[in-house]
């Protein structure tokens, strides 16, 4: 007969099963709890920053300009006649007084002669008239007459000697000699239009540079408040930048500043004088002069990489301010230092400049400056990064006995 009551054995099993059930739960329900991931937070980013000091900077513009010859003499005949020979070489250096060409002197030379003689004739009538006058033995009126007489062939023969001198062109300047443009044979005379050639002398050379007159007042005003300071007691120096892009190995020196403004594009001229050893810089070249304004004593200076340029092109910098938000800034530049820019207005000293991390922020965010001693990937956003607590919490919960395994354990020992 089978008994209604449970048996010894089937209690005990029930009572194991429902302890062990009554103990895995709050393990399996532990376990869930620690394998959850915490709430996301709201995380702010990370930036490099520049803080923003004053410094020592000195002031230089960037002009066009054009090379002119430092002198420039138009050979031109000062007489009539056939021209000979030609006696240079086109494209070489000359030295003041060397010959150029050659007139045909026959005709000069017969006047001169005749001249000379002529000369010589009434030059002794003059010498016994100047002895007769001592003892009366001519009146005053003849003498004055031999005497003027001389004058007058005097003057005729330095004349002649002058034209026939004049039959040798020679170069009124030290340079260099242009094209000729005549040919043995030609006929030239004294007051022709044409040039028979150019000198012009090179080493050293005039550069002239266009500046505006607002530019140009803006400058001394500078000076005269102090912000600017002269770069020192000699005369201004210049640089020069040639059409490629490549400078001029040498300085060259300020000379003057035109006292006219050109009324139709209200500028002014000014000019430097470069040496010229190699003839590298020929006239008429157009270049870009870096002029040396002054010094500025509190000017500011920061990275390229910090400045961007707007779809207007206006020149942009981001900012953190004090309470760590975000700020646009509208900047006016200055010229290029290396891997820096001048900055004339738009930041101040002490703002801190972002100059990394900006893909990840905007104006009127929030953001956080990263400590200087961190490393380079300190301005990740710390979001991206895997959180450790969780993976060692996930480590935990992966090592968990399974339910199952612990209630079959259980009921064995019940059972031996």
């Amino acid at each position: 007969m089978y008994s209604s009551q449970p048996t010894f054995f089937e209690f005990n099993f029930k009572k194991i099963r429902n302890t062990s059930f009554a103990m895995v739960v709050p393990l399996l329900l532990l376990a869930c709890n620690k394998g959850a991931p915490p709430a996301s937070q709201p995380t702010i980013p990370l930036v490099g920053v520049y803080e923003v000091n004053s410094q020592r900077v000195s002031v230089f513009t960037e002009l066009p300009g054009r090379t002119s010859p430092y002198q420039i003499a138009e050979v031109r005949p000062q007489i009539n006649g056939i021209v000979q020979k030609r006696l240079f070489t086109e494209g070489r250096d000359v030295k003041a007084g060397e010959l150029l060409y050659q007139i045909d002197p026959s005709l000069y030379k017969a006047a001169f002669d005749s001249a000379e003689a002529n000369l010589q004739s009434i030059q002794l009538k003059f010498e016994r008239y100047k002895e007769l006058i001592k003892v009366n033995a001519v009146s005053k009126q003849e003498y004055d007459d031999v005497d003027a007489s001389y004058k007058q062939a005097l003057a005729a023969m330095q004349t002649a000697q002058i034209n026939l001198r004049y039959t040798q062109i020679a170069s009124p300047i030290s340079g260099r000699v242009g094209i000729s443009n005549i040919t043995p044979g030609a006929l030239v005379s004294a007051n022709q239009a044409n040039a028979l050639t150019t000198v012009q002398q090179l080493d050293p050379i005039y550069v002239d540079v266009i500046q505006s007159s607002t530019e140009l007042m803006r400058i001394k005003r500078a000076l005269e408040s102090g912000v600017l300071k002269r770069a020192g007691q000699d005369a201004v120096k210049m640089k020069l930048i040639l059409d490629d892009n490549i400078p001029y190995a040498l300085e060259g020196k300020f000379q003057f500043s035109d006292v006219t403004v050109d009324s139709g594009t209200g500028s002014v001229t000014l000019r430097a004088v470069f040496p010229n050893p190699k003839h590298d810089l020929l006239p008429g070249m157009f270049v870009r002069a870096v002029l040396e304004e002054g010094v500025n004593e509190k000017g500011l200076v920061v990275p390229q990489q910090g400045v961007t340029h707007d779809a207007r092109g206006n020149a942009t910098a981001l900012v953190l301010n004090k309470e760590s938000k975000v700020e646009l800034r509208i900047l006016e530049l200055g010229e290029a230092i290396g891997d820096k820019w001048v900055v004339k207005s738009g930041l101040n000293v002490g703002d801190q400049l972002i100059v990394d991390g900006v893909q990840k922020i905007k104006p009127g965010g929030s953001a956080q400056a990263a400590p200087k001693d961190a490393p380079k990937d300190s301005t990740k956003d710390s979001s991206m990064e895997p959180n450790k607590d969780s993976k060692q919490d996930a480590t935990k919960s992966t090592n968990m006995p399974d339910p199952s395994q612990a209630l079959s354990k259980s009921a064995e020992k019940a059972v031996k």
